[in-house]
């Protein structure tokens, strides 16, 4: 789930230190190795793959139309975090 998580948010456009941190990542580094362990391929790489379909249903707080700091702020403030 958190992968799944940090994959939308890196589709969404959201910068990659911003999305380990909201999606219970240590660091960026932590993602990177996760993110390349399942997928073979960098966050970079993920975040553009075509496969990776934003569901605006399911994942409404990471619908490309709605501002990334917004999104990210709001998940920190959910969890605990900022």
């Amino acid at each position: 789930m958190r992968f799944d998580h940090a994959a939308h948010l890196l589709a969404a456009g959201h910068a990659p230190a911003d999305v380990a941190i909201v999606s219970g990542y240590v660091d960026q580094s932590h993602l990177r190795r996760e993110v390349k362990a399942f997928t073979g391929l960098t966050p970079t790489a993920v975040a553009a793959a075509p496969w990776l379909a934003i569901d605006d249903v399911a994942w409404p707080a990471s619908a490309p139309a709605r501002r990334p700091s917004a999104v990210i702020a709001g998940r920190g403030r959910a969890h605990g975090r900022g």
